[in-house]
């Protein structure tokens, strides 16, 4: 508990006060990090097959209270709720894969007998949790991205302490809720809401052993200043790239992109920002995108029938409008959209940006994507690779030669092969490179980050 301050969360499609969060207090940090180095001990203490069990009744039940955590998704960030529905599965597939992965943890006997000093040892490797790890989350997928993290840490036999976002704290607190009703031990979780100065003081804490932290690059750079030499996973955004070469089919490739360039209102880190297209197929492309962009349904996000709710507040659904504007006065144009009516973005088709327009060069996470044309195919692997981003690319295509190239030359974590760059699957490895982070997310791959290496080396024995 907290006698901090209470901070109201407005709804930025109700407009009314949907929920609030008690901000913590320095010394509350300092008392949380107290908890959390006996909670550790016992975390670890946990046989395996326990942790495991409890997530998997957690999949369970992510499952039967899918549309209540929908609901909340929609008043707390305008998300809509069939949207909201769909991260829901997610974090019941999540927790699933984290139980999965909690009963593989193990090691490994080294063939140490191959090199002359072997001969007559043994050594065998084990995997030990970490302690105490620090999960910051985001706001735009504030039950997954926080299932992601807590469970993976829960699988690894760590205590947490969870960081949520300011515009989601009802949203985090009912997933970690949901945990602790499936059996999670309360030594297990703690969260804290506040701004930067908790953020740092969190970060920066010795007893803290790794950070995992989904954000800007901004922020995420700040988080590592005040953290030192820890442990870091960083998933730090992006302005993902979609190729549309001329033997794609384009009808296909036009209503893939309408749907997942403008679901969350854009506001996801591998949303369809920036399409390259044959010019050979340009126009075609551009006239069936923009016609199935006009077909998406824009309006309250509780209703199931709605593809488009609102942004996270008025002020980014501002700036994406004024992006769009922008890259207009440079010599582009808009085929649909390019207003807002309150938090919500129309969304909107620019065509033909310049190159150094702001829609292009930096993250837009808003309801606007981008179509250029492009002559070669190297070219466009070129354009694709200038900028500071490279988190995940999609590439429509049938040509094999083509696939193997893009998989090799272009600089990101991840390629989908007919598909958008948005496109993920919980069970895959997940990050970026450059400004987009590093390390990888997904349980198999997190708890290596959240474990340490303990090696036993018998001398004399075999």
């Amino acid at each position: 508990m907290t006698d901090g301050p209470q901070v109201e969360r407005t709804g930025p499609w109700t407009r009314l006060v949907v929920s609030t969060a008690r901000q913590a207090q320095l010394q509350e940090v300092a008392t949380a990090l107290t908890y959390a180095r006996a909670g550790a001990k016992a975390v670890a203490r946990m046989p395996p097959a326990d942790r495991a069990d409890i997530l998997d009744r957690a999949a369970a039940e992510a499952v039967h209270r899918r549309t209540e955590l929908a609901e909340l998704l929609a008043l707390e960030l305008g998300k809509p709720v069939k949207d909201g529905r769909g991260e829901i599965d997610r974090v019941a597939d999540t927790f699933a894969v984290c139980a999965a992965e909690a009963r593989r943890i193990g090691g490994e006997v080294l063939p140490v007998a191959g090199w002359g000093r072997g001969v007559g040892t043994t050594a065998l490797t084990q995997r030990t949790p970490i302690g105490i790890a620090l999960a910051i989350t985001p706001f735009n997928a504030p039950a997954n991205l926080l299932a992601h993290k807590l469970g993976a840490s829960f699988a690894a036999g760590n205590t947490t302490l969870v960081k949520p976002p300011p515009q989601a704290p009802a949203s985090s607190v009912a997933v970690v809720r949901l945990l602790l009703d499936c059996g999670l031990p309360p030594e297990a979780v703690q969260v804290l809401h506040g701004g930067a100065e908790v953020g740092a003081a969190l970060s920066a804490a010795s007893e803290v052993g790794v950070i995992s932290f989904t954000g800007s690059p901004e922020t995420g750079a700040a988080v590592a200043r005040a953290a030192g030499a820890k442990r870091l996973v960083m998933e730090l955004g992006g302005n993902a790239a979609t190729i549309v070469c001329e033997d794609a089919d384009i009808a296909a490739a036009a209503r893939v992109c309408a749907a997942t360039g403008y679901s969350n209102s854009g506001q996801s880190c591998i949303s369809v920002q920036r399409i390259y297209v044959d010019r050979r197929r340009y126009d075609e492309f551009v006239d069936a995108f923009t016609r199935e962009v006009e077909k998406l349904t824009v309006g309250d996000p509780s209703d199931p029938g709605t593809d488009v709710g609102s942004m996270v507040d008025d002020h980014a659904a501002e700036r994406v409008v004024s992006w769009a504007r922008e890259a207009v006065t440079g010599g582009a144009s808009i085929t649909t959209g390019g207003h807002r009516d309150g938090a919500t973005v129309i969304p909107t088709v620019v065509a033909a940006p310049p190159a150094d327009a702001r829609l292009i060069r930096d993250e837009v996470f808003g309801a606007v994507v981008s179509v250029t044309a492009f002559d070669e195919f190297d070219q466009v692997l070129t354009t694709c690779n200038d900028s500071r981003y490279g988190l995940q690319a999609g590439l429509f295509t049938f040509d094999v030669r083509r696939i193997f190239t893009a998989w090799r030359e272009l600089e990101v974590g991840g390629l989908v092969v007919n598909g958008s760059s948005n496109f993920r699957l919980d069970h895959v490895p997940f990050g970026g490179v450059k400004d987009s982070g590093f390390g990888r997310e997904s349980p198999r791959w997190m708890i290596d980050d959240y474990t340490s290496v303990k090696t036993l080396l018998l001398r004399g024995i075999s």
